[in-house]
């Protein structure tokens, strides 16, 4: 590990599914002497890319779980982790960016700005995190990188700026030039591991002049040096790259490279552009919440030797226990030492650490600041602070989704039994996103995710992994209700069996309210309902939303507001007041109209133009509302607004409709009511359900 905290690089590759990233990963540990030989993602030869370890991701050449790996180029240390595209598994790209200094953005040159491109742009932002832009697979036919540019500014909102020109595109995709050096690069060798400098080409020479002044005209209105130096036409590239990155790290300019992973076109100058532009450990500004003094934010120094504070992002089980995965931020992680888990208190000795590459470890006697490393068998959760003893400081986690999707889970004999609840164990430790519980009225065991892949990825790894034979019910969609008008409640709880008894009276209001869950208002004055009973009130409504009245679904966008009330010296407790409140809930929310909502999910197909008809009718069979659509060369992108429980089985009817030449990505939008027919359906199967029970 380097010293020199300078010369480290901590990147995300973070990209739309199938836009080349792991290819793209591959390529950089090729060239950096991490790996010996290029292995591609769905590879001829079966070995499947290096990142792509687990068997689940060869086969089906998608990657699954992040991975972590580390490569020195030019003096420098980059370490990498290269996260999926599918948007079911986006809390792998959420936890990744949480840690990562920098990332890299790769685009389509065909495809352009997707619909996962937005998701992972909006993450980054979430995260403040700089990134430069690569447009990847420069020799596809339909390639357009102007395009893609365009749609970075009009799409992202991002500054984008061009460093390279292709020479070539498509099938005669030869080097870049490079707009910096101002020279023509070309990748020599079988892999392209000979970089060949050379003039550039008299018919590029006009347009390489236009877009340089371009660049140079975007980066110095971040450097007064530079404008100088334009204006007397003495740019030299230490200028230029100095005010590059001063833009990139405010996330004011994003700088875009170009070229092909896969024909090992343009990878070197993209991990130059790495070290020359993306931000060092020291470089961010990383925040501690001071649990002692009001989650006052204290700032944090990327020292080694300052007290330790570090961050668990990443939990694995692996052959050898729990491999969790850490960000040190300030301090140093040694071993042998003793440290505080500050979100639960508890004291750990310090056994094994090791860095990662991909599933591959090496041991290592202590991880420095601004590194990523993993200790072993360590008992802690996703987003738990590791700290010295003495300190009390907190890094705020990372974002979860809420699961959108669930199945019901039953095992074909107790064996299997055994290794699903293992299983479940794992997995719930493992993904924030994935969750799990037992139905109270049918005892079926409940998982739920962000998607059908999601869960069809967990079914398979149980029975792969842990040998168990399980059986799915029909999916399950997570519906809500809600209020639709305001109905209020004067409701008395009394009860008299000798001795002292239960009385309490609440009255007030219920009434929608949009972006929140619940809200509880106590407007009571002059005492008519003892201070100390109010929060009892409340968690008597809250116990409500659990099952709504109606059709046994959580209650969302409810306010709840108490402004009179009554209540006896001896009979009146927390107990009668909670009762009240349940009482008065199931009073008055049928006279609130309410509703049933459903999860409304954001889709883009993307599909060649002739079957533009075809893909839209089946969209609005599915009760969809095409939001408009796009042509993209050769391909079409439609976009729509579905609701989840239309959505199922669909990737099979868009296979037969398009001849398989279309693909589909789709993420949660919103909740919205579910029409009277659907609701009277969803009353008459919950009866059927009841009386089964019964």
């Amino acid at each position: 590990m380097i010293a020199d905290q300078s010369k480290v690089r901590n990147i995300g590759i973070s990209a739309h599914i199938d836009s080349g990233k792991t290819t793209l990963t591959e390529r950089v540990l090729y060239y950096t002497h991490r790996i010996h030989s290029i292995h591609d993602v769905k590879g001829k030869d079966g070995v499947g890319a290096t990142m792509d370890s687990m068997e689940l991701e060869k086969e089906r050449g998608i990657t699954i779980a992040s991975a972590a790996t580390f490569c020195q180029w030019k003096g420098h240390e980059i370490n990498i982790i290269d996260t999926p595209g599918h948007v079911d598994f986006t809390i792998e790209v959420e936890r990744s960016l949480r840690v990562l200094d920098g990332a890299i953005l790769v685009l389509c040159s065909v495809g352009g700005v997707q619909s996962q491109s937005i998701t992972v742009d909006q993450q980054m932002k979430r995260y403040k995190v700089p990134c430069i832009a690569f447009i990847n697979k420069c020799d596809r036919s339909g390639a357009n990188p102007d395009r893609v540019i365009r749609q970075l500014r009009e799409k992202l909102g991002h500054n984008a700026v061009a460093l390279q020109l292709p020479i070539g595109l498509e099938a005669d995709l030869e080097g870049v030039v490079d707009l910096v050096a101002m020279k023509a690069l070309y990748f020599d060798g079988e892999n392209g591991e000979t970089v060949r400098e050379e003039e550039i080409p008299e018919s590029l020479m006009a347009s390489a002049v236009e877009r340089r002044e371009a660049l140079i005209d975007a980066a110095s209105m971040f450097s007064d040096e530079l404008m100088e130096a334009a204006l007397e036409e003495s740019v030299t590239e230490e200028l230029l790259y100095a005010a590059l990155r001063k833009a990139t790290l405010t996330r004011e300019i994003t700088p875009v490279l170009m070229g092909s992973a896969y024909k090992n076109k343009g990878i070197q100058p993209l991990l130059d552009a790495v070290t020359h532009l993306l931000p060092c450990p020291a470089d961010v500004q990383n925040e501690a919440l001071d649990m002692d003094n009001a989650e006052q934010p204290v700032a944090l120094v990327t020292d080694s030797k300052k007290p330790l504070v570090a961050l668990a992002f990443k939990l694995e089980d692996g052959q050898y226990g729990q491999l969790t995965y850490v960000r040190v931020y300030q301090g140093k992680l040694a071993k042998g030492e003793t440290i505080l888990n500050a979100n639960r208190g508890k004291k750990i000795k310090v056994g094994r650490l090791v860095r990662m590459h991909a599933d591959q470890m090496e041991e290592i006697d202590a991880i420095p600041a601004g590194y990523i490393g993993a200790l072993f068998g360590v008992d802690c959760a996703s987003g738990d602070t590791f700290v010295n003893p003495g300190i009390n400081v907190s890094l705020t986690s990372m974002f979860v989704p809420e699961p959108v999707i669930s199945l019901a889970l039953s095992a074909k004999d107790n064996h299997s039994q055994t290794n699903i609840s293992k299983a479940l164990n794992r997995f719930t430790k493992e993904d924030p996103t994935f969750r799990t519980h037992v139905n109270q009225e049918t005892g079926e065991t409940i998982i739920e995710g962000m998607g059908e892949l999601h869960l069809e990825i967990y079914i398979e790894r149980m029975r792969r992994e842990y040998k168990a034979e399980v059986e799915t019910g029909q999916p399950r969609v997570a519906y809500r209700e809600t209020i639709t008008r305001r109905a209020e409640f004067n409701y008395t709880h009394k009860k008299q069996t000798g001795g002292a008894g239960q009385f309490g009276r609440i009255a007030g209001y219920i009434e929608p309210v949009e972006d929140e869950e619940f809200v509880f208002e106590n407007r009571i004055v002059g005492g008519s309902i003892p201070t100390q009973f109010i929060p009892a009130c409340e968690k008597g409504f809250r116990d409500c939303l659990q099952k709504g009245p109606k059709l046994d679904f959580p209650v969302t966008g409810v306010k709840v507001v108490i402004d009179d009330g009554a209540s006896h010296s001896v009979d009146s407790s927390e107990m009668a007041f909670m009762a009240a409140a349940r009482g008065a809930f199931r009073e008055t929310y049928p006279k609130a109209r309410p509703v049933v909502l459903e999860p409304i999910m954001k889709v883009v197909v993307e599909t060649p133009s002739e079957f533009q008809g075809a893909v839209m009718g089946s969209l609005n069979q599915r009760r969809g509302m095409i939001l408009g659509s796009q042509d993209e060369g050769p391909m079409c992108a439609i976009e729509a607004q579905i609701p989840l429980a239309e959505m199922f089985g669909y990737s099979t009817v868009l296979r037969s409709l398009t001849q398989g030449k279309a693909q589909f990505t789709m993420e949660f939008s919103s909740y919205k009511p579910v029409p009277q027919s659907i609701t009277d359906e969803l009353v008459k199967k919950a009866s059927e359900a009841k009386q089964k029970v019964a």
